[in-house]
């Protein structure tokens, strides 16, 4: 075990966090990493609720605390729920994470990734779902964190935001809005303690958006970045633990690409 993992135990002990979307993919790994490192966890999820308590259980299994709340990220008064809900279970909220976002295919040949094809409707699901969502979900912990004069917000974004590799016109619109929204929370809510930062990530080996990708891609992805390697699910997560610890309490309103080097923005 090297340095960096002896201490993320240390990170966030005593912290309480939310992490939307965590029932799969990259927000069960936040979790799960989350509570590893110390924090009180809710587990929020939409409609896979199986999949949400196999989270929590692991966690708790592992020696950590979690509990697993359903609710509608696009809904203001189901998350003002949750938040109340975390509150009296844990005391607090310290962290959110915005990773909730509606279903997506990423499928190159779609016809949401022409100008020439692409709906209104696409575009209005997508911002419905990761902009009204995060929106909703800080609107919700934001009294918390106002009376604890401190909190740290962390946006979940793409580097394609960037790189528009594949012309994903919907998701890569929405994703790119939480730039404008971190940025402007980050001056609103400095002045009480309160840090936003936007975490874009590449395509993540392996989630569930990633798991038809081949070994081909990783490959050319790999020989594309400085580091020679395409990005874990689990060191993404580890830059989520840096921007929600006090090890980051100098930073905020920053938009920082976790893919290795591939896009330097």
């Amino acid at each position: 075990m090297n340095n960096t993992q002896a201490t993320i135990p240390e990170l966030l002990t005593n912290k309480v966090a939310i992490v939307t979307g965590a029932s799969r993919g990259l927000g069960a790994q936040v979790a799960q990493q989350m509570a590893a490192a110390g924090a009180s966890v809710c587990v929020n999820y939409l409609n896979s609720e199986e999949a949400a308590k196999k989270v929590v259980s692991d966690i708790i299994t592992a020696g950590g605390r979690a509990f697993a709340y359903q609710g509608d990220v696009t809904d203001l008064a189901q998350m003002q729920t949750m938040a109340a809900e975390v509150i009296k279970r844990f005391g607090g909220i310290d962290i959110l994470v915005n990773n909730a976002l509606p279903s997506y295919q990423f499928n190159p040949n779609a016809d949401y990734t022409s100008i020439e094809t692409v709906k209104w409707a696409h575009f209005s699901q997508q911002i419905d779902g990761i902009v009204q969502g995060a929106v909703n979900s800080v609107q919700a912990v934001l009294p918390q964190m106002k009376a604890q004069q401190t909190g740290k917000i962390i946006n979940i974004s793409t580097n394609l935001i960037y790189n528009p590799v594949v012309t994903y016109y919907d998701y890569t619109t929405a994703k790119s809005a939480l730039i404008g929204l971190t940025r402007n929370l980050a001056s609103e809510l400095g002045q009480y303690g309160i840090r936003v930062n936007l975490l874009a990530g590449g395509l993540l080996k392996t989630t569930d958006a990633s798991r038809l990708t081949t070994e081909e891609v990783f490959d050319y992805i790999a020989t594309t970045t400085p580091l020679r390697q395409a990005t874990s699910v689990s060191d993404f997560a580890n830059s989520v633990l840096l921007m929600a610890s006090d090890l980051s309490s100098a930073i905020t309103g920053q938009s920082i690409a976790v893919d290795g080097g591939l896009t330097m923005p």
